[in-house]
C-alpha cells in the first residue's frame, strides 16, 4: 500500500477531492478551511514543493543532449511531445508515459497530462483572465448549445477571492470584454513591445496591447502558501518554481489545506468510480485502485468533488454505472463526454522590428503582451463570417540563432555570434474560441483496458468551418498590426493544429439550467446527485478565447463554499 501523507487514513470523511491540480487544490483549501475533514486523492506519485524540482536550478549546459530526449525516451512520449515544448529533458518528467497511459484517436487529439501531486498546476502557462457577460451570454444570444446558468455577477466575487490569494500581474484597462482583476504590478514591456503597443493604439480604434496577465507575484506583498516570494525572472517555470513565485497547488493551496489539520492526502490513488446509493439518491464515496499495488479500496464521504481534469473526471462519471445510471452517473442528458472544446492556435504572424539596435533588456520575464478580443463584442466589431472571437499572446525580443548553424559553430565566428545581440523580432500568437459541438466527443473503450483494468478514452473531435474562418482573420489582423508598427520581413503562418494542443480541454460534463440537456447545475452539482460536484474543465458550457484556469479556480472556490453551506443545512 502507498504511504499516506499528512493525516492518517480513516474510513469516512466529510469530503473527498479527486485531483490535486488547479481545481483540486482550491477545493481542498476551501473545504479544509471551513472545517471539513477532507481526503484528497491523487492518481500519481507524491511530489513536494522545492524538494521535487530536479531541473529547476540547472543551466542549459547542465542538461544532457542539448535538453533533448534520447530516441528511446522519445518513443515513450510521442503524443506528449506534440506541443513541441512539453517533453524537453528539463520538463519531460512532469508528463506521462504514452505507453503506460494509452488513449485512442479517431481524429487526432493531443491530450497532455501530468500525473503527480500538483498536477498541471506545476507546469501550466499561468495566463489568468476573467470572463465577462459577453461570454456567459453568448450561447443564449446566438442559440448555440445551452445557456450558462450563471452570469458575471455570480462569479465576480470569487474571481476576486482567488486573485487576492494567487497573485495576478497585470494592468487595469476598464474593458467590457475583459474585466479587470485584483492586480499585482504588470511585468514591464521592453522598448520594442512599447513601440508596438503605441502603434496599435494609434492605428486600431479600441484595440489594446497590454502586458500578459499572469499568476505571478511581482511585488513584496506577502501571499499565503509555502514561503512564496516575488518572481525572479528566470523563465524556468515549467520545471517547477522553488520560489513559489507563480501559483501552483504545491506551493499554495495544498500547504494551506495541510496547515488546517483537516487534510489527508493520498497519492498513488486512481479513482475508478463514484459509489451511488439509489435509496438516498446520493453518492456515498469512491472506489480507488492503488497505482502501485493495484489493491482496491473504498472511501466514504458526505460530498465528493471531481477535479481530476475534464477527460479524467468525466471518465470517472462514465465508469460510475448503476441501475439508476446505466450510462454513467448523472448522464440522463446523454451529454457526458460531448462538447469537447479547446483553444485553437498555431496561427498569427511575426516580423523584424528595426531602429532599436542600440536598445537592450535584461532578465527573462515570463509574459509578453496580450491583445484582448476585439471581434464580435458588439456594434461594428460584429462579423458575419464567423462567431465568437480571439485574442493574441506574444511579444518582442532580441534573438540570434546563428550558433545553431553548422558553418558558425567553430572558431572566432562562434564567439562573435554568442556575444553579439540579435535583431528584434515580434510575434502575435492567436488564440481562438472553439464552439461547443455536441458530436465533438470522447467515449470509453472497454475492449482496450489500461494496466489497472480501466477502459481507455477514444477521441473523435475536430475544429469546423467557424474556426477555419476565424483563423483567416487571425492571420490577417496579426499581419496588419505588424505592418502598422513598421515591421519588416513579416511572416504570416497557420500551422498544424489538432484539438487538445492548447492544453485547455473543456466541456465534457457541461453545466446548464435543464437536466435534460446538461450534467451539472449552476453550482457545479450533478443535477441528479447533488452531493457530487465537478469543478475542473468538464463543467464549461462554452470556451471563450482566454486561458481558462482562473475561471476553474473561481468556480471551484464558489462550489466548495456552496457545499459547506448545503452540508450544514442538511441539503446534501
Amino acid at each position: 500500500m502507498s504511504k499516506f501523507y499528512f493525516n492518517e487514513e480513516q474510513e469516512s470523511y466529510d469530503a473527498i477531492v479527486v485531483g490535486t491540480g488547479i481545481s483540486g487544490g482550491w477545493a481542498a483549501k476551501e473545504l479544509c478551511e471551513n472545517g471539513l475533514k477532507t481526503l484528497v486523492l491523487e492518481r500519481g506519485p507524491m511530489k513536494k514543493h522545492r524538494e521535487d524540482y530536479p531541473t529547476a536550478n540547472l543551466d542549459n549546459w547542465d542538461l544532457p543532449n542539448g535538453d533533448r530526449l534520447t530516441v528511446e525516451e522519445q518513443a515513450r512520449q510521442q503524443k506528449q511531445s506534440r506541443t513541441g515544448y512539453t517533453t524537453r529533458k528539463s520538463s519531460a518528467h512532469w508528463f506521462v508515459d504514452d505507453i503506460d497511459h494509452p488513449y485512442n484517436e479517431i481524429e487526432r487529439f493531443d491530450w497532455m497530462r501530468g500525473y503527480h501531486v500538483g498536477g498541471r498546476s506545476v507546469m501550466w502557462g499561468r495566463h489568468s483572465y476573467r470572463w465577462s457577460d459577453i461570454n456567459f451570454e453568448a450561447n443564449a444570444r446566438e442559440g448555440i448549445a445551452v445557456d450558462w446558468p450563471v452570469r458575471y455577477k455570480d462569479i465576480a466575487p470569487w474571481y476576486s477571492h482567488v486573485e487576492k490569494f494567487i497573485g495576478v500581474a497585470g494592468e487595469a484597462l476598464g474593458l467590457t470584454q475583459l474585466p479587470d482583476s485584483e492586480f499585482e504590478p504588470p511585468m514591464p514591456f521592453n522598448c520594442a513591445e512599447e513601440k508596438i503597443k503605441d502603434k496599435v493604439a494609434e492605428h486600431f480604434d479600441g484595440r489594446v496591447v497590454t502586458p500578459g496577465r499572469v499568476a505571478h507575484i511581482t511585488s513584496d506583498k506577502q501571499f499565503d502558501g509555502d514561503g512564496r516570494i516575488r518572481c525572479q525572472y528566470r523563465n524556468r517555470c515549467i520545471r517547477g518554481c522553488p520560489f513559489g513565485s507563480y501559483f501552483s497547488s504545491l506551493s499554495s493551496t495544498l500547504p494551506v489545506a495541510e496547515r488546517t489539520g483537516n487534510m489527508t492526502l493520498r497519492p498513488d490513488s486512481i479513482v475508478s468510480e463514484v459509489i451511488y446509493d439509489a435509496d438516498t439518491q446520493k453518492a456515498t464515496g469512491v472506489k480507488v485502485i492503488d497505482r502501485v499495488t493495484k489493491e482496491e479500496f473504498e472511501f466514504k464521504a458526505k460530498v465528493v468533488f471531481l477535479c481530476a481534469s475534464a477527460i479524467a473526471s468525466t471518465s470517472i462519471l462514465m465508469q460510475s454505472r448503476s441501475d439508476r445510471f446505466p450510462n454513467g452517473l448523472g448522464n440522463d442528458s446523454g451529454q457526458l463526454g460531448r462538447n469537447i472544446m479547446d483553444h485553437h492556435f498555431h496561427v498569427g504572424a511575426s516580423g523584424v522590428i528595426e531602429g532599436l539596435e542600440d536598445k537592450y533588456y535584461k532578465g527573462r520575464k515570463v509574459a509578453g503582451w496580450y491583445v484582448p478580443a476585439f471581434r464580435n463584442i458588439g456594434g461594428s466589431t460584429n462579423r458575419t463570417d464567423f462567431k465568437r472571437g480571439y485574442g493574441y499572446q506574444g511579444g518582442a525580443s532580441r534573438g540570434d540563432y546563428s550558433e545553431l548553424v553548422a558553418e558558425a559553430k567553430f572558431g572566432p565566428k562562434l564567439k562573435e555570434n554568442i556575444l553579439g545581440p540579435g535583431q528584434w523580432n515580434a510575434t502575435f500568437f492567436g488564440f481562438g474560441e472553439i464552439l461547443p459541438y455536441e458530436d465533438n466527443q470522447f467515449t470509453l473503450d472497454y475492449d482496450k483496458l489500461d494496466q489497472w483494468g480501466l477502459p481507455t478514452p477514444t477521441f473523435n473531435a475536430t475544429i469546423r468551418e467557424n474556426e477555419y474562418a476565424m483563423r483567416k482573420d487571425m492571420v490577417d489582423q496579426a499581419v496588419q498590426m505588424l505592418e502598422k508598427a513598421g515591421a519588416k520581413n513579416i511572416s504570416p503562418y497557420d500551422g498544424n493544429y489538432a484539438l487538445g494542443l492548447g492544453i485547455h480541454e473543456m466541456g465534457t460534463a457541461r453545466m446548464g439550467r435543464d437536466p435534460k440537456t446538461s450534467v451539472l447545475n449552476g453550482n457545479n452539482q450533478v443535477h441528479t446527485c447533488k452531493n457530487v460536484y465537478v469543478t475542473d474543465g468538464s463543467f464549461m458550457t462554452s470556451a471563450n478565447c482566454v486561458n481558462p484556469s482562473l475561471t476553474y479556480m473561481a468556480f471551484t472556490a464558489r462550489a466548495a463554499n456552496h457545499a459547506v453551506k448545503e452540508l450544514k443545512n442538511g441539503n446534501i
